[in-house]
């Protein structure tokens, strides 16, 4: 295990910061001495944080799915701060229910946000890490470890960014710039919240075997999360037994399938008769994510200088 090193100083930049892990790790960062930019869409909530940080911050609104926008942010958040030592691409939104029933466009903007924002967090950031030589933490799931019925479309996005983050690890790594991701099982935040207002989701969740099957308190979590930052770690579990789980994730498909089959035959009627309640993203995120969208993004991001405060 590699040694921890002072944040002090550092420059770290936080995507979804306006609330859940992105604001805790926001205001844990800063209180171990790190200068923090917080980037999300929710620009009076990430005002409220970067005000109550103890070291010097600002906040952007971007959306990170937008190349231009993160572009324009890593270069201000260059000249704000000088450089940029560590990115957490945290930013994320969720969809749940059987695929067949879920809305197209919710689908399509979980794997938007989750996956194609955080390369476009990474393209944006790289050069600024390469400089610093830094490091980089994506945040991934449970769920990429063991995908699970009923969250295709997140599954398949933190799939795809813990393969992107293993990746681009071996990539860059000779330029000095590490890669990470951190692994979360169920913990206590608005997506994980506003999915449990599912009363189908909620049951299945909690007939999971045990650990997976309860929800962890924010806190040791994220404080997990700083730990792995500051030994510039590989991979980062929020939850001790997640670390177990590699070990045996290439038997997880098979029992997945014999558990999830059972499970969603007995859920069928009820999930037939619910269908008309199941709507888009889940939680205070996936709203915020959604008027984003409502609103019009060319809108919202040219506002993005007006919004950022210092």
């Amino acid at each position: 295990m590699s040694a921890r090193r002072s944040l002090q100083g550092q420059v770290a930049v936080v995507t979804g910061a306006a609330r859940g892990v992105g604001e805790l790790l926001a205001r844990k960062l800063s209180a171990r001495g790190a200068k923090v930019a917080l980037v999300g869409l929710e620009p009076e909530e990430l005002k409220r944080v970067s005000e109550r940080l103890p070291t010097g911050s600002a906040h952007w609104y971007a959306d990170v799915t937008d190349a231009k926008a993160m572009a324009r942010v890593a270069e201000e958040v260059v000249e704000r701060f000088g450089a940029v030592d560590i990115v957490c691409a945290n930013a994320g939104v969720a969809q749940g229910g059987p695929f067949l029933d879920s809305e197209e466009t919710a689908w399509r903007r979980v794997i938007e946000v989750n996956l194609l924002g955080s390369v476009t967090t990474a393209r944006a950031f790289l050069p600024a890490l390469t400089a610093s030589r830094g490091y980089l933490l994506q945040i991934a799931s449970l769920a990429a470890i063991a995908p699970a019925p009923m969250m295709t479309a997140y599954c398949a996005s933190k799939s795809g960014v813990e393969a992107f983050a293993h990746s681009l690890r071996a990539e860059v790594g000779h330029r000095g710039v590490r890669v990470g991701v951190g692994y979360l099982s169920w913990t206590d935040t608005d997506m994980v919240r506003g999915a449990d207002q599912d009363e189908v989701m909620r049951e299945l969740r909690q007939r999971l075997p045990w650990p997976a099957g309860r929800t962890y308190p924010l806190g040791p979590a994220v404080d997990r999360l700083v730990a792995g930052i500051e030994r510039r770690s590989a991979h980062v579990y929020a939850q001790w037994w997640l670390r177990g789980m590699q070990s045996v994730r290439g038997y997880l498909p098979m029992l997945i399938h014999a558990v999830g089959q059972r499970e969603m035959r007995r859920a069928e009627p009820r999930l037939a008769a619910t269908r008309k309640e199941r709507g888009g993203l889940v939680g205070e995120g996936g709203a915020a994510d959604e008027r984003a969208r409502t609103a019009g993004t060319g809108d919202a991001l040219d506002t993005a200088d007006t919004q950022r405060h210092q």
